[in-house]
């Protein structure tokens, strides 16, 4: 569903608690990528957004079982692993945000009756880790060699209580804000893949669909 409506918020580079300031001209905190850093799974990757830290592992294409096997294409699954405990309801909901934002990309016709698994380990969460998680998972497909017919990543942000928009959240700033936004783009035809809210705001006050091409 392509977002096309114009938007007057304003938007705001805060820093937050983050031990790692922003610089000023860029709203969104320092990231990094480092691939197959894993032996075990067929691509690895880990992503990091200020103090937000995710490693994910691709597995397969691979066998499926019987009773998950899908006669035209792969059956794709997301194992979201927070920091410390079990997972929860909100795991499982990034779960399957994350399984249908792959689902979108990934040439599943080219592998029928195999399966892809994408198991992500949450790190350390210190805002917009549905994002980061996007980006890892994105980058461990593309290590491990899935075929994919774009790229895609995620990115998160905040609406505060002065109606500015805050890019890429610390946990602070999610906590604080009216409502926090998270969306998935695709490389080749920046389109919307999936976007999810948590919170209220107007509809003058929705972030306009993206217009500059992705650099992935």
């Amino acid at each position: 569903m392509e977002v096309a409506r114009s938007a007057d918020a304003k938007v705001h580079t805060d820093t937050g608690t983050e031990s790692s300031p922003r610089s000023p001209v860029c709203s969104l905190r320092h990231f990094a990528c480092e691939q197959n850093l894993l032996s075990r799974p067929d691509g690895s990757a880990s992503f990091l957004q200020g103090d937000t830290s995710v490693l994910a592992g691709v597995y397969g294409p691979a066998e499926v079982k019987v009773s998950k096997e899908i006669f035209n294409k792969a059956t794709l699954e997301v194992i979201l692993r927070p920091k410390i405990g079990l997972p929860g309801v909100a795991e499982k909901s990034r779960e399957r945000l994350i399984r249908n934002t792959c689902e979108a990309v990934v040439l599943g016709v080219l592998h029928p009756r195999t399966s892809i698994t994408v198991v992500l380990q949450v790190v350390s969460d210190a805002g917009s880790l549905l994002a980061c998680c996007l980006n890892a998972a994105c980058m461990a497909l593309v290590d491990a060699g899935v075929p994919m017919r774009a790229l895609f990543c995620g990115v998160s942000c905040a609406l505060d209580s002065d109606g500015n928009l805050v890019l890429d959240p610390t946990t602070k700033q999610e906590k604080e804000a009216r409502a926090v936004l998270t969306f998935a783009l695709d490389s080749v035809e920046q389109k919307l893949l999936m976007s999810t809210t948590k919170g209220l705001y107007s509809d003058a006050e929705h972030p306009p669909s993206p217009k500059h091409r992705l650099t992935l």
